[in-house]
């Protein structure tokens, strides 16, 4: 018996062959490559065929494909909406998908990289043994896969989690409205924000951001900059420091969790301020609940939604 399970980012797809151990039997990788609508449909399609030919070779009968994507997937009706993909407002993938696979034997579920990081952190990471956790995925935005009671909590219309929009600064600024504030304060894209605005508004400074054309400035250039001693950097990583710290007490209060893991591109350089995210949120959170969770780094990295999308066929996937 063999699972199949695809990571569909904004940029890459990613695919596995796995048993039902979880052991990752083949791989597959792909850009993008501005490809939009059905062209990336057929992609997802092509690549599950690889998979199948895979498992074929090694005499064992695929039972699902799951796939993981970065954006809404409406369980009812097996469509996507996936803002950074063009046409995939309301793509049938489900629906293409299963035109491929062997009819009774091969299920095919289609789900939010939010919800996939968390039950890959359940299923062969930080997260293994939890029924109360939650993955927060900050990179170029920020999302939450939340697991309640051994299940993942998915809201009236499948968009639970989407924490860039969490408020935690007021009153409202016009910037929010795109994306949301914690995003805009403490994303991968959001740090980069931070840091282009105290540019424009630091006089005299000769620092080695200075030299950067601001447009083009990324988070990985803060953290550099960071690293050696630069005073911007400092305040754009502090600022997304405490935005961390007090998503992570609204999270610890509303939800108490085991376990809150920190993942996506960021963490990475962020790992290293845990402690600092812990302090902040115990100014805020509920003391009891703040001091039973553990805040971890992730385990699986970049493949902690492909692992969750491996097991979304499985029986025990939620339970």
């Amino acid at each position: 018996m063999a699972v199949i399970g695809l990571d569909l980012g904004g940029t890459k797809l990613a695919g596995g062959l796995f048993d039902d151990h979880g052991t990752l039997l083949g791989r597959r990788l792909t850009p993008l490559a501005r490809k939009k609508g059905s062209e990336v449909g057929a992609l997802v399609v092509g690549m599950v065929r690889e998979l199948q030919t895979e498992a074929d070779r090694r005499k064992a009968a695929v039972t699902g494909v799951g796939v993981s994507v970065p954006g809404i997937a409406y369980a009812a009706t097996g469509k996507v909406w996936a803002p950074n993909i063009p046409g995939w407002e309301e793509y049938p993938l489900r629906d293409e998908l299963e035109t491929v696979v062997v009819p009774g034997r091969t299920t095919v579920i289609v789900d939010s990289d939010r919800a996939c990081s968390i039950l890959g952190e359940r299923w062969k990471g930080a997260a293994k043994g939890c029924r109360h956790a939650i993955f927060l995925a900050v990179g170029t935005g920020i999302g939450a896969g939340i697991l309640i009671d051994g299940r993942v909590l998915r809201g009236a219309q499948d968009i639970a989690g989407a924490t860039g929009w969490m408020a935690l600064d007021w009153p409202f600024r016009e910037e929010y409205r795109p994306c949301g504030c914690f995003e805009y304060h403490a994303s991968g894209d959001g740090i980069a924000n931070v840091a282009r605005a105290l540019l424009a508004q630091t006089t005299n400074y000769r620092g080695i951001l200075a030299s950067m054309a601001s447009e083009v400035l990324t988070a990985k250039d803060v953290f550099t900059a960071l690293d050696r001693g630069d005073p911007i950097a400092q305040k754009a990583v502090a600022g997304a420091i405490q935005a961390w710290g007090s998503a992570t007490a609204n999270f610890v209060s509303l939800f108490n969790p085991e376990r809150i893991i920190f993942g996506g591109g960021v963490f990475g350089p962020a790992a290293r301020f845990l402690n600092d995210i812990r302090r902040e949120a115990a100014k805020w959170a509920q003391p009891i609940s703040m001091q039973s969770v553990h805040l971890v780094v992730s385990e699986l990295g970049s493949d902690a939604a492909l692992y969750g999308a491996g097991s979304l066929t499985l029986p025990e996937h939620e339970s």
